[in-house]
Order: C-alpha cells, then sequence, then structure tokens
C-alpha cells in the first residue's frame, strides 16, 4: 500500500512507474490468498511491440468504480472518485444512497489553485470537470432514488445483492446520517437505514424483467445492469437476467467491502469472483444468451494482472473499490464502520473531513498504470487490444511453480477450461442499449 502511494504522488511519470512496479511484485509476491494467484498466462504467439497495442484511454474506458455510496464515503472522497473516472473515460458508481443534483452539470468556475466555489471542499479541480456518477444504482430501499437522479445516469444498476456479504442488504449506521445524508436519502438524520435483502418487489425474474422494463421506460438511453453476488448457482439466475433484457450482468465477489457495514457481517462471506464468472460466462453460452448483455466483475482487483485474467475468463468490464479509495489516501484504518476514517474517507465527522488528502489526478494517475500494465501483458501475449483476449480462458493454466497442500487435490479447470471462443468471437457484439418493444 505504501508503494502504491508513494507512486500515485510521483503521478504518470517514468519513477511513478518504476514505483508501482514495486507495488505490483508486492502483490505478486504474496502468500497464495485467492484463486487467481494459482493461475499464470499461457503463450500461444510470439511478443509484439508495445506501440502496437491499443492505447490506455481505450482501456481505461473499460473501468469502473465498485457501489460505494455517499454516506459510507464522505463527500471529498466519493466526488473525488467521480471527478477521477470521468476523467479517464470509465464510469463511476454512485452506489445506493443518491446523489446531489449540484453534479450533475460540468464545473465552469475552476479558478488557477483547483479551487471552485461550487466544490470549495475539493481540491486539484479543472474547468470541464464532471462529478456526477455514470452508474445510478436502485436498491430495495430506494434511497435517493428520484426521476432527476435516474434521468442524469448512463446505465442504472439494480442491487440485488453486496459481493461482500451476500444474503444481507446495504447497510449505512445512524451516526453516518447527516442532515446532508438524510437529505439525499429522503430519510431522518440519526436513523440507521438499511435496504432488506430482498427487494420488496422482486420475488421471481419475471419480477425482475417487470424492474428492468420501468428502469427502460424512464430513461431510454441508459443501459440497466444487474449485480448479482458470486455464489453457487449464479449462472442459472445470470440466464434469467439475460432473458429479462438486463444490458449488463455485474458478478461481485467477496473481497472488499463497505464504508459502512459492520465487520460481523462481512468476515468469513461470499465466494470469490473468479468461480462466479466462470459459471456466468459458461451458462450463458451453453444457452445462447452470451451475446445478449455484458460482463463486469469486481471484488479486489488490485492490478492489471487481475484485470487480464478476468478478461480471460469472460469479463469485459472490471470494478476497482478498496483500491480505488487507496488511491485517494486511503491507510487501511479498517474502522470504516465506526464513523472514524483518519484520512476522512468513510466518515461524515466534518474535523476529519479536513484531512482528506486526494485529488482527482490520484485516480487518473492509478488507472494509467494498471492501464499499462495491461499494455505491457498484452504486448507479451502477442495481442493488440484486451477486446482480443476476452473470454480466451485457453491462455491460462496452472501454476507449476505453487505447492500448497490445502491446493494439491484443487480442480482448476472449473475456471480455465471454458466455451472455445478462439475463433467465434461475434458474442461480443451486444449492440446498442436494450429496448422494450
Amino acid at each position: 500500500m505504501k508503494s502504491l502511494h508513494k507512486a500515485i504522488k510521483q503521478g504518470n511519470s517514468k519513477e511513478g512507474y518504476d514505483l508501482y512496479q514495486l507495488y505490483m511484485e508486492s502483490v505478486r509476491s504474496r502468500p497464495i490468498t485467492s484463486l487467481r494467484d494459482l493461475l499464470e498466462l499461457d503463450f500461444d504467439r510470439e511478443p509484439i511491440e508495445l506501440d502496437q497495442v491499443e492505447s490506455a484511454e481505450s482501456i481505461m474506458a473499460r473501468f469502473c468504480t465498485g457501489g460505494m455510496s455517499l454516506g459510507a464515503l464522505s463527500r471529498e472522497a466519493h466526488e473525488t472518485l467521480a471527478i477521477g473516472v470521468n476523467r479517464v473515460g470509465g464510469k463511476s458508481n454512485s452506489g445506493e444512497g443518491g446523489e446531489d443534483p449540484i453534479r450533475f452539470e460540468p464545473l465552469s468556475d475552476v479558478d488557477g489553485d483547483g479551487h471552485s466555489p461550487t466544490f470549495s471542499h475539493l481540491k486539484g479541480l479543472r474547468n470541464g470537470d464532471l462529478a456526477t456518477s455514470a452508474i445510478k444504482q436502485v436498491a430495495s430501499g430506494r434511497f435517493g432514488v428520484t426521476p432527476e437522479y435516474l434521468m442524469s445516469a448512463k446505465q442504472i444498476e439494480i442491487k440485488m445483492g453486496q459481493g461482500a456479504k451476500p444474503g444481507e442488504g446495504g447497510q449505512l449506521p445512524g451516526k453516518k446520517v447527516d442532515d446532508y445524508i438524510a437529505g439525499l436519502r429522503l430519510s431522518k438524520p440519526g436513523v440507521t437505514l438499511i435496504s432488506p435483502p430482498p427487494h420488496h418487489d422482486i420475488y421471481s425474474i419475471e419480477d425482475l424483467a417487470q424492474l428492468i422494463f420501468d428502469l427502460h421506460q424512464i430513461n431510454p438511453e441508459a443501459g440497466v445492469s444487474v449485480k448479482l453476488v458470486s455464489e453457487v448457482g449464479i449462472g442459472t439466475v445470470a440466464a434469467g437476467v439475460a432473458k429479462a433484457n438486463a444490458d449488463v450482468i455485474q458478478i461481485s465477489g467477496h473481497d472488499g467491502g463497505t464504508g459502512a457495514s459492520p465487520l460481523s457481517s462481512i468476515k468469513h462471506a461470499g465466494s470469490p469472483w473468479e468461480l462466479g464468472l466462470a459459471e456466468v460466462h459458461r451458462t450463458l453460452f451453453e444457452n445462447n444468451l452470451r451475446d445478449r448483455t455484458l460482463l463486469r466483475v469486481d471484488g479486489g482487483l488490485k492490478t492489471g494482472l487481475d484485470v487480464l485474467i478476468a478478461a480471460l475468463m469472460g469479463a469485459e468490464e472490471f470494478g476497482f473499490g478498496t483500491i480505488a479509495m487507496i488511491a485517494e489516501g486511503c491507510i487501511m484504518a479498517r474502522i470504516c464502520h465506526t464513523n472514524g476514517c483518519p484520512v476522512g474517507i468513510t466518515t461524515q465527522n466534518e474535523r476529519l473531513r479536513k484531512k482528506f488528502p486526494g485529488t482527482p489526478d490520484n485516480i487518473v494517475t492509478f488507472f494509467q498504470f494498471v492501464a499499462e500494465e495491461i499494455r505491457m501483458l498484452l504486448a507479451k501475449l502477442g495481442y493488440k487490444s484486451l477486446q482480443e483476449v476476452i473470454g480466451r480462458a485457453d491462455l491460462l493454466s496452472p501454476r507449476a511453480d505453487v505447492s500448497l497442500e490445502k491446493s494439491e487435490m484443487l480442480n482448476l479447470n472449473f475456471i480455465t477450461k471454458l466455451p472455445n471462443v478462439k475463433s467465434n468471437r461475434n458474442w461480443l457484439n451486444h449492440g446498442a442499449v436494450n429496448s422494450n418493444r
């Protein structure tokens, strides 16, 4: 974490990327902690020159942030994330809880020092910056969901569950609900806000299809995504979601957490995104549904190698949660749920929020580093774009240099022997936003 902070402070420079490589090495040399740590890349082509690989900008357009709400995060952290992701052409996620309409328009009052009267609590701003989240989330509590909120979205996400705490809904402790947060969520200050685990209007795929229809009705230009938890049987659910006209299916792994959940909710819960992604990708293929929906994955992605492995398993977009917060200054104090974050990221305490160190440039720099790492890996593999390797699980194999008692009998074919898509790439053409016609 410290090496990443140092790299980001150097900016997108040779010195910064050298420090980022130290961070990459520290992640890769850690003890085996995830399924992807048991995998390595296979090569079926000769390497190519780096300048033949697609641009970092093209890759970053596939990046998103996790669904972290304003309330779980401070205004400073939430708005900085959105501005940074918008700068690189990605999509930030509002999380459940609404969004201030003041964020819907580009900034035009930024002075030469990067300050704006509109967002006086932020720094490092530029004229033209946009603080709105491209993805607006709708959860069972409907906190902050208004017609204006939905119309401001490029994509609307139906939150069916949380990867870090499956079986529970969103929750925000009362001490985080101040006057501003309560106003956005159409609630009262000091009241704990919980979204019930099941949507009050979704008890079947048919009910989900009706909500997707309704959201397409209110904003026909916005795609609708459905957030599912990585767990056994997710493939069957995803097949129904695809038939229900969802534009995007999000698979959320157990890694990470939120800035509001008690530790008892997120410890020892959930499954790895690798299992969920592989099951969904395979099931949709077997039922001729893969071309109907784009797959996005999140849950502990930390490096470009993580992104590439997810792409090889079938993911087309990639969400960053905890690591994006680290990029803007999180020090992993692990007291998010107490409202006492010492660097002002997961707190509504005004005294602590003044300590927030991040700027949009920090987010941009991190995503640039990740994109450059992906470009270098693609060059080594001999491919010119991420699009060319999506679903190519034949380029993955179990690591031969790993010998762990717990994994000796583990069969990784489930995540490495996926449908053969080497020649058939038509399923990647998803077309425009699904219509209700």
